[in-house]
């Protein structure tokens, strides 16, 4: 398995979409109708191949996106963003759902702010692309975690490992119900993640109960012979008619 973590000069902010229309093949030059508004917004799709990625990480990807091509699998993009009317909009959601946690927010440092999986530059943090599955109600996440997320010598830090299982997770629960957070995650760590090697993140749906959602991952090597975690959790749907 590849090793290595070849870094770019660049950082992406991005933002996971919801849709599930799926994507042009890696290299298309995709719709060309846009407008200066768009472009300016959503200038690419962060989740198609960067030159960060192993060899692994490419092969799998080109693995999932020839499952796409039957209608059963759907890639999820990641677009670039500038989060100033999405500010808005969150700010507007947490005060129906929540006026006391809206007063604590700051709109001055949010909008400045970035997503966690992306405040690193290419082939040093979180390098991942999902795949949705929607008659399993499974979404699969390849993640290369690069050498900033180091833990122990030559092996991923857990938290790095966690929030992945986290943001698939997550993403399972928001395809299934909409803007959802976490209410709970218990993982078992198995074994440590070496550095810079690529992991499958497979989440299923298992049971919707009202606003409660539950939904369990497991962490294994490419080859699907190496068990690295197991994790369940429980996701709360948002829902502004609710007050806290």
């Amino acid at each position: 398995m590849l090793r290595s973590c070849a870094a770019r000069p660049h950082a992406l902010g991005a933002l996971r979409g919801l849709s599930g229309g799926a994507r042009p093949p890696a290299g298309s030059p995709g719709p060309t109708r846009r407008s200066l508004f768009f472009e300016a917004i959503f200038p690419m799709d962060c989740s198609l191949p960067k030159p960060s990625w192993s060899k692994d990480m490419r092969l799998l990807f080109d693995q999932f996106m020839k499952k796409c091509e039957d209608g059963s699998w759907t890639p999820l993009p990641f677009y670039n963003y500038k989060a100033i009317q999405n500010v808005h909009d969150f700010i507007t959601f947490t005060h129906g759902c929540s006026p006391t946690t809206a007063k604590l927010i700051d709109k001055e440092q949010l909008s400045q702010a970035q997503i966690f999986t992306e405040s690193f530059k290419d082939g040093l943090g979180f390098e991942y692309v999902m795949f949705y599955n929607d008659a399993e109600k499974r979404i699969v996440c390849l993640f290369q975690g690069g050498p900033h997320l180091q833990g122990i010598p030559g092996f991923l830090h857990g938290g790095a490992v966690a929030t992945m299982i986290d943001a698939t997770a997550g993403m399972s629960a928001m395809r299934a119900k909409g803007l959802v957070m976490t209410a709970n995650l218990n993982i078992n760590f198995k074994r440590p993640v070496p550095l810079c090697s690529v992991i499958v993140i497979n989440s299923q749906l298992d049971k919707i109960e009202g606003r409660k959602l539950f939904i369990s991952c497991d962490v294994r090597s490419v080859d699907e012979n190496t068990l690295y975690s197991e994790a369940t959790s429980l996701f709360i749907k948002l829902d502004p008619e609710k007050k806290a």
